[in-house]
């Protein structure tokens, strides 16, 4: 095992805080991941013996295992791949993933048929393996903090073998609503449900995606239900400290003057406007409709034309699923029908950009007039708190509803129903025309609430918690 047993304080999550790879030669090469679980576990003193229990995702991190080399601190699980395709992608990625943020076709999908119970199967042995794991590492009364859609059996396997643990379970998507929940099949649903309730709390981002979670334990469970498993509420924050000092480094800098090169002047010579959006092409992103609204804004507003341009970076995702190769061939289509449409020799209406470069991300923060965040549901949307704390020239934030950050963020953005193409138009439209002493206002209050519960509160704050949830 990667780390020394005892450990008071555990992480557990699919991703963990480094991935390996390996060259010709064999060699191995770690390289340290970010997010707001590696800042948060940052506030933890390294004296703690922390343990962070991940899956290894790859060739090179099964490798890793195989030999023996690790992290300190870090546990990495080899489970069979064929377990883990079948958790990862069948169940995790391609059930509850779609159950929460209300993806399906339903005329067609979901069909839980036998294939669908192979990969549950599946499913609960990949969840026992790291209860199994986390019970090793745990000295007594550790806190365990379980994180997300992966691992929702877990806490109750985790608690059947370690009675003794303060465990939490922190979801990190938004929690699907009672009718829409139930298109699980009822015994899949509660064992759902079952397992996160076997955590002593269990939280959320927003109060909405928590009151959910309660209806459905409720409707499933029973009305006594959740007994027994306190819910709380920790919306994370950005990094703010982070992402100032990232965002002015030589690469973003370079990245800054090639945007700035390729947005480019209006026909009157002054600077065009610029509509941002940064986002994985994941399917609840809802960037198709995005490229369809700025498409109808230079139908509507013709004027707009040639001044403006949507600098979309659309990044791949989960590529191994037919769906979402599907859905980054259509991000590209549209893309490429309104430069077609509309594009002149000195006018690019869309610039996009599908391989992933952070550098590249921070530069259009910094250079963005309107960011568009709009997706169909989001547990929170990070991109929508970063954009305020980086932006340069009074960024006005076009905000979905559906997103967790509309809680935080609604009262001073422009906010949208990420369904309604003509209305989102209408409001990119309205973030461009509003005066720049408003948008400097609204920025500095984005900026402050974007930045109130930083990762490494929001991780402290949870732990504090369970120690009371006993």
């Amino acid at each position: 095992m990667a780390s020394t047993r005892g450990a008071q304080i555990l992480v557990a999550s699919n991703r963990g805080p480094v991935t390996y790879t390996q060259d010709d030669t064999g060699a191995l090469t770690a390289k340290r991941g970010g997010g707001g679980l590696v800042s948060g576990l940052s506030a933890i003193d390294p004296a703690s013996g922390a343990v962070w229990v991940c899956s290894a995702l790859g060739d090179g991190d099964r490798e890793a295992v195989r030999r023996g080399v690790a992290e300190p601190g870090v546990r990495m699980l080899d489970i069979p791949a064929d377990i883990h395709h079948d958790a990862y992608n069948g169940v995790a990625n391609s059930t509850l993933w779609f159950v929460h943020h209300m993806l399906y076709q339903t005329p067609l999908e979901p069909a839980f048929d036998a294939e669908f119970r192979r990969q549950w199967a599946s499913y609960e042995t990949y969840n026992r393996a790291f209860a199994e794991a986390l019970a090793q590492e745990a000295a007594d009364g550790a806190a365990v903090l379980i994180q997300d859609y992966h691992l929702t059996l877990a806490p109750r396997m985790l608690r059947e073998l370690r009675p003794d643990l303060r465990i939490g379970h922190f979801s990190h998507t938004p929690w699907a609503p009672v009718d829409y929940f139930r298109l699980l099949p009822d015994d899949i649903a509660a064992q759902v449900l079952d397992g996160i309730l076997g955590a002593d709390r269990a939280a959320f981002l927003t109060q909405r995606w928590a009151d959910a979670f309660t209806d459905c334990c409720r409707a499933v469970l029973g009305p006594d239900s959740p007994s027994g498993t306190r819910i709380g509420v920790h919306g994370l924050g950005a990094d703010a400290d982070f992402l100032r000092a990232r965002a002015h480094q030589p690469d973003v800098d370079e990245r800054v003057t090639a945007l700035r090169e390729q947005i480019g002047a209006a026909p009157d010579g002054t600077p065009r406007r610029a509509i941002v959006r940064v986002d994985r092409t994941e399917l609840s992103k809802n960037i198709v409709r995005g490229l369809l609204a700025f498409r109808h804004l230079l139908d509507d507003r013709p004027s707009w034309r040639e001044r403006v341009v949507h600098v979309a970076f659309a990044y791949p995702s989960r590529q191994d699923l037919a769906v979402y190769r599907d859905y980054m061939a259509e991000v590209q289509r549209v893309a490429d029908e309104i430069n077609e449409l509309y594009g002149t020799p000195g006018w690019t209406p869309v610039i996009l950009h599908l391989k992933d470069d952070f550098a590249r991300s921070l530069a259009a923060y910094r250079l963005a007039d309107v960011a568009l965040v709009n997706p169909i549901r989001d547990g929170m949307n990070l991109v929508a708190k970063e954009v305020p704390v980086i932006s340069e020239e009074g960024c006005v934030l076009v905000l979905s509803r559906e997103a967790g950050a509309f809680e935080e963020l609604g009262d001073d953005s422009v906010v949208v129903n990420p369904y309604d193409v003509v209305g989102t138009a209408a409001a990119l439209h309205e973030a461009l025309c509003l005066p720049a002493a408003e948008r400097g206002e609204r920025m500095k209050r984005l900026a402050a609430a974007a930045t109130a519960l930083p990762p490494t509160q929001w991780f402290l704050d949870q732990l504090r918690a369970l120690e009371g949830a006993q």
